[in-house]
């Protein structure tokens, strides 16, 4: 079974660090001193799981009144193609509605754009570059996502 859940001890922030190691570091070529960084240690940080093995990631942080930053949304490689982006998204969300927050705003790698417009975001921005990666910045109210903040949230495997 898939899970995903936020991150509530070092091990579990470990394994996020891990998932965003894999994709951005290894796989597109981030230098791990932009990866890693200082928004990490007051961000939630939400984890997707395979059983016990660790498989997405992303996290989220309070940037302003009301506004969160969703960042590092990233599922590893032989994972993709099984909407666990979308269980991510969705648990990030959710633990944004819950907190307060009433828009979401996210820098997606370019390529990443449709993904995030079936979510309902909106691009707001030119393209500009962010670690020599072609991104634009998006927003999304999330208004009427108020409620339980999610610990956890399942699919089932394929």
């Amino acid at each position: 079974m898939v899970t995903v859940k936020i991150a509530t001890s070092v091990n579990e922030r470990e394994d996020a660090f891990f998932v965003r190691r894999k994709v951005f570091v290894e796989e597109q070529g981030v230098p791990l001193n932009l990866e890693l960084d200082e928004y990490d240690e007051t961000a939630s940080h939400f984890v997707v799981y395979e059983g016990q093995t660790a498989i997405g990631a992303g996290r989220i942080r309070e940037i302003g009144e009301s506004t969160g930053k969703v960042e590092r949304v990233c599922v590893l490689a032989e994972h993709r193609g099984k909407h666990l982006g979308i269980l991510v998204m969705d648990a990030l969300e959710q633990h944004a509605g819950a907190t307060g927050m009433k828009k979401i705003v996210l820098n997606a790698q370019s390529y990443a754009i449709p993904f995030y417009e079936k979510l309902g975001y909106v691009i707001t921005s030119p393209e500009f570059m962010d670690a020599d990666i072609p991104h634009r910045a998006m927003e999304k109210s999330i208004v009427g996502h108020e409620g339980t903040d999610p610990v956890h949230a399942s699919v089932p495997s394929n």
